[in-house]
């Protein structure tokens, strides 16, 4: 699977669960670590579980699993690295502190 169609997945996929305002980056050219990273936020920790456990369900039915999935521990940011495209799922308040749109705000964002 190609990496933007990867990341579109994730998108569609992030979205089922009602994510709040999700971002799609194209990354590549800023960094070597991936080509895009999805953010997107959750209203409350069990809402940020429940888009990280359907993310997982939905991407292992497309064949695709994950490298690696970070903070499952309080779900305040859960990071999920699907090589090409790192997918970072916030509670609301985390995602304000850390500001990853603002610290990447040289990237291109993907409609």
């Amino acid at each position: 699977m190609e990496p933007v169609e990867k990341a579109k997945l994730l998108l569609k996929f992030i979205n089922e669960r009602k994510a709040i305002d999700p971002v799609l980056l194209e990354v590549g050219g800023l960094t070597t670590i991936a080509d895009y990273f999805l953010i997107a936020s959750g209203s409350s920790t069990r809402q940020v579980q429940a888009i990280t456990r359907h993310l997982e369900k939905r991407m292992r039915e497309a064949g695709v699993k994950p490298l690696g999935v970070e903070g499952e521990q309080g779900f305040q940011w859960v990071l999920m690295d699907y090589g090409d495209v790192i997918v970072h799922i916030f509670y609301e308040p985390a995602r304000e502190f850390y500001d990853l749109e603002g610290l990447w705000m040289d990237a291109p964002k993907i409609e």
